[in-house]
């Protein structure tokens, strides 16, 4: 029923060891299936079959590119509902959620189909000597793309569509919670026409081992991660000892501003997006809440009162809005982090208690005045717990605001628009929500500053990830 194997090379292949690792859903915690483990050997093996299908692949005309990705676009819009399902079944997100993520992950495809036709290059004059100057953009080389397991789909084609439309081949290895998405996609790319050895998936228990193998080897150019701060230094340490071009989106800490002339009903509705959306479990989750002390209760009242009507249970049941956590070790977190804010000061206004029975699930919780040396303050929760904090002055609110080493996203609430645009270009964060609590956009530029990454993913600068610049002089 799952596909399950290694795929590389456009074979399904078992591990030669035999060895695999269980799927867990996490909302019951049984097993969906068993997925192959691949080893150092077989991720190489993945980045053979990438190196030999490289040189046709980056030859292909732009617009034969393009068509490919419109195609899997096509085919995965019409197939939005079973892989949603998937989704659901070994991340633990609510249905509509799933659903979302679907459509959005499909809409890489789309994009980048027209970017892969817009990839531009110059030709100029020399000033002092007269050559001409040729610059054109190729496609890098092989790319090895690393994927977490909170958007198992949209991860995987936010790099896979950029990569392809550049003319590169990649190798993927999925996150070993949520590989089953990733490789459900493989035969929708075959049938949208990507030839073998294009894209090639290596799901592995032995992961740090594994990407460390492809990236020490010379045929790999590109290195693109999605995950943990911390992972992410590994591998830009493992990037940097053969100098790979590194794409890196890694954790965040987004605050949200609500200023005293915001419009209530907005500020909430924008909260609940930037907080809720996936459960809390995304990097540009809305972390740190800060609001005007003159507009804190009722604030806090109207966003608890919203949280309160969120229904918690299986994804797949179409009347639940908020699914389990993805393993024991996050709602753990997301109970210590809770714990600690209640301990040092703040109030539980909602929530606050792990459920018995079976499934990771975490109530949505929400906790007023969250005081400073809170550990949900410095740490990045990736739960439905909204920390809320309160504020006086605007220079003291984006001091706080700016006081972390992450800067990924932001959000802004006020009906002024010189202070909202003001705030936004204040906050050292790669993307600012203004009066909005939805950043994410394939047609938009996604990344951070600080140690939120390196490189941007979609919009125009998505596919330049992927390419290389070349300059030739010459006259005539």
């Amino acid at each position: 029923m799952y596909k399950n194997e290694l795929y590389i090379g456009g074979k399904w292949l078992p591990s030669a060891s035999g060895e695999r690792f269980d799927v867990l859903n996490p909302a019951d915690e049984t097993v969906i299936t068993s997925v192959a483990s691949a080893s150092v050997q077989e991720a190489i093996s993945a980045v053979d079959a990438a190196s030999e299908a490289a040189f046709a692949w980056s030859k292909k005309s732009p617009r034969a590119r393009g068509e490919v990705l419109r195609k899997a676009y096509e085919l995965m819009t019409a197939r939005l509902d079973e892989f949603a399902r998937l989704i659901t079944l070994e991340n633990g997100k609510a249905g509509a959620d799933a659903r979302g993520e679907a459509a959005y992950a499909a809409e890489f495809f789309r994009w980048f189909s027209e970017e892969a036709v817009r990839i531009e290059g110059s030709v100029s004059m020399a000033p002092s000597s007269g050559a001409r100057i040729l610059v054109q953009h190729r496609a890098a080389g092989v790319a090895v793309l690393v994927t977490p397991w909170n958007y198992p789909a949209a991860m995987g084609t936010r790099k896979i569509a950029p990569a392809l439309a550049a003319g590169c081949t990649v190798v993927i290895k999925p996150a070993s919670e949520t590989p089953l998405t990733m490789l459900a996609l493989m035969p929708l790319l075959e049938e949208a026409g990507v030839p073998p050895g294009v894209v090639n998936v290596v799901p592995s228990k032995t992961s740090g081992a594994v990407v460390d193998a492809m990236l020490h080897d010379p045929r790999v150019r590109v290195v693109s991660f999605t995950g943990s701060t911390s992972v992410g230094q590994k591998l830009l340490h493992a990037a940097a000892d053969r100098v790979l071009k590194p794409a890196m989106e890694l954790g965040g800490n987004a605050p949200v501003i609500v200023f005293e002339d915001a419009d209530i009903e907005q500020a909430v509705a924008g909260t609940m997006l930037a907080k809720m959306r996936n459960l809390g479990e995304a990097c540009t989750a809305a972390n740190r809440i800060y609001v005007h002390r003159s507009v804190a209760e009722t604030f806090t009242s109207k966003l608890t009162s919203e949280f309160s009507k969120l229904r918690v249970g299986n994804g797949l049941d179409p009347d639940v809005d908020v699914g389990p956590l993805v393993n024991a070790g996050a709602r753990n977190s997301v109970s210590r982090f809770v714990d600690d804010a209640v301990a040092k000061g703040a109030e539980l206004k909602l929530g606050g208690v792990v459920p018995e029975g079976p499934g990771h699930f975490y109530p949505p919780t929400v906790l007023f005045d969250v005081p400073q040396n809170a550990d949900c303050v410095a740490g990045e929760i990736f739960g439905p717990v909204a920390a809320i904090q309160v504020f006086d002055d605007e220079d003291d609110v984006v001091s706080r605001a700016n006081d972390t080493d992450y800067g990924l996203a932001g959000y802004v609430f006020t009906s002024d628009l010189k202070r909202g645009l003001r705030v936004s270009e204040r906050l050292e964060v790669g993307m600012v929500g203004l009066n909005r609590g939805l950043l994410s956009d394939p047609a938009a530029p996604f990344g951070g500053v600080k140690l939120s990454g390196l490189g941007r993913e979609g919009g125009k600068e998505g596919i330049r990830e992927f390419l290389e610049t070349q300059y030739i002089s010459t006259e005539w």
